[in-house]
């Protein structure tokens, strides 16, 4: 399709910028208003992922549709570059629809801190959403740059309204005082940024070297990810073997702690634990699939050479992710604590999925980021629903929910079924697709990974059995059901569950060039099942009687 004068990918992330200073400038006793401001923007953001969504045409030649590129920062080689493939238009729609969710979910997250010192200066409840649209402009952003350093830029900027959602804003049911409770916040905030920023500057030291190859080799330094990519297949551009493999390195290290991927991934619990449980989907649904996003767009396709070295360490790395992840979920006493490793086993499913280079795999592992960011949030948001009416994270609290709150038992049980994959639900035909792709290359690995799918159900079927199930506790039988607001929210990610779950076609259309052109870059085919000679009909061993026979026939 030919670019279009109107820069729809510019507007797409402008929208929520402008949308999070809005909300911002409101004055203190406008919270309501600074509610339905910020809904009111990420409701328009989503409208137009869809119109972006239905200009995209799967079926045109060339990596990247609804292209803009200006001159940024000439004397450096930076340009202003967006462009989307399949695969981010998938996750600019995921993205756009989970924020209105968020937002909504977290519509009382914030009043706790303006009844405790309403006389503040600073606003929360404008601060709080503010900080969400702020995050979704970055994501977004990141999603469409095709400049290396505008990627990097956003991809490190989005960290600073993350770290202020983390750290100052709890969902108060920790079971400690509020001094503890805000001590614990600001340690996981801390990690989550200390990580973040190490893995980033590895990264800015790789785009530093990136750009120095090129100016090299080419004459004139660039950051433009398609200049690369066509410059080394003309024979333009040449990394040496050891420059690629280093070059590599600093990007993947920075992408596997966003990720995260074992033994990167330490930062997560505590930061999900801490934050509000819309902040907590927005860290695992949202802001980690940029890292995954990454790995397909950046590493595979700048650095094929070394992606194919690094695969077999990566698949291992992979692979205790799943299996430790899924572990240490079943040993949880803290229900967002197992969300979070939860979603460490699951990021190791989607990592195996890009890195078996099968064609399978990394649709599946594509797949695997919209529909974990689905299932992630229905049941995040369900837990928090739960966990803001009893005031406690902790399993052993609860018992017979099912009883007192029929509704919120119910979505909670699709949310957990959906997160181990039950055949007829949207992650399901991801985790298939992933472990098709990796055992047709990778045969022992992706036989090992199955293990977490059996962990999964442990985990997932434990925790709804000790929550929902027995006879009600004392603190649990006049907990009330799921309100108005609160069915809106999970209603329609149970429903999109169930649609992408029978009828995935509409995604695997939409992502299936994308991959297929990344392979392409990375030199990869999927392999060719191998085929006996006995088994195919009028062939015989050697040294069979027939054999000879049709030997002779031939003499």
């Amino acid at each position: 399709m030919a670019d279009l004068s109107f820069p729809l990918l510019t507007c797409a992330a402008a929208l929520p910028a402008v949308g999070a200073v809005a909300t911002a400038a409101l004055p203190a006793a406008r919270r309501t208003a600074a509610k339905w401001v910020a809904l009111l923007f990420s409701v328009a953001t989503f409208a137009l992922a869809l119109v972006i969504a239905f200009r995209f045409d799967p079926g045109a030649k060339g990596p990247f549709q609804l292209t803009e590129s200006h001159a940024w920062i000439a004397d450096f080689g930076v340009r202003y570059e967006l462009g989307v493939d399949g695969i981010a238009v998938a996750l600019i729609a995921l993205t756009a629809l989970l924020i209105p969710f968020v937002i909504l979910a977290g519509w009382h997250d914030a009043d706790p801190l303006e009844e405790a010192r309403p006389n503040r200066r600073w606003r929360p409840t404008q601060g709080f959403f503010a900080l969400i649209l702020a995050v979704e402009a970055m994501v977004i952003l990141s999603f469409e740059a095709t400049d290396v350093f505008l990627f990097y830029l956003f991809f490190e900027a989005m960290l600073i309204p993350m770290y202020f959602l983390i750290g100052g804003f709890g969902d108060g049911a920790s079971g400690a005082d509020e001094g503890e409770a805000a001590a614990r916040r600001a340690s996981a905030a801390v990690k989550f940024l200390l990580y973040n920023l190490a893995g980033g500057l590895i990264m800015l030291a790789a785009v530093i070297g990136l750009y120095a190859v090129t100016a090299d080799q080419l004459g004139t330094g660039t950051f433009s990810l398609q200049q690369i990519v066509e410059a080394r297949a003309s024979g333009h551009l040449t990394l040496g073997t050891g420059t690629e493999r280093l070059l590599f390195l600093g990007f993947f290290f920075a992408f596997a702690v966003k990720a995260p991927l074992w033994p990167l991934h330490t930062w997560l619990p505590g930061a999900m634990g801490e934050a509000t449980s819309p902040v907590a989907v927005l860290i695992t649904a949202v802001v980690d699939k940029v890292g995954t996003f990454a790995m397909l767009r950046f590493c595979l396709q700048l650095f094929p050479e070394a992606s194919s070295w690094a695969t077999p360490a990566i698949l291992v790395l992979a692979l205790i992710s799943i299996l430790y992840g899924a572990l240490l979920a079943v040993a949880q006493r803290d229900i967002k604590r197992l969300i979070a490793y939860a979603s460490i086993s699951h990021f190791g499913f989607i990592i195996l999925g890009i890195f078996a280079m099968t064609s399978q795999g990394q649709s599946g592992a594509t797949l695997y980021m919209v529909n974990h960011g689905i299932s992630t949030a229905a049941l995040m948001l369900v837990a928090g629903f739960l966990i803001s009416r009893r005031g406690s994270r902790l399993i052993a609290d609860y018992g017979g929910v099912q009883k007192a709150a029929p509704l919120l038992a119910g979505t909670f049980l699709i949310g957990g079924l959906a997160t181990l994959s039950l055949p007829g639900l949207a992650p399901f035909v991801s985790e298939f697709l992933v472990l098709v792709g990796t055992f047709s290359r990778y045969p022992v690995i992706g036989i090992i990974a199955t293990a977490g799918i059996v962990l999964a159900a442990l985990y997932v079927l434990v925790l709804y059995q000790r929550t929902m199930t027995g006879p009600p506790k004392d603190e649990v039988r006049a907990l009330p059901d799921l309100r108005v607001r609160e069915l809106v929210v999970v209603g329609p990610l149970i429903a999109l569950l169930l649609f992408l779950g029978v009828y995935p076609k509409p995604l695997t259309d939409l992502v299936n060039p994308a991959v297929d052109h990344t392979l392409s870059v990375v030199d990869e085919q999927d392999p060719k099942p191998e085929v006996r000679v006995d088994a195919v009909p009028g062939h015989q061993r050697a040294g069979h009687p027939a054999h000879h026979h049709d030997a002779e026939a031939a003499k």
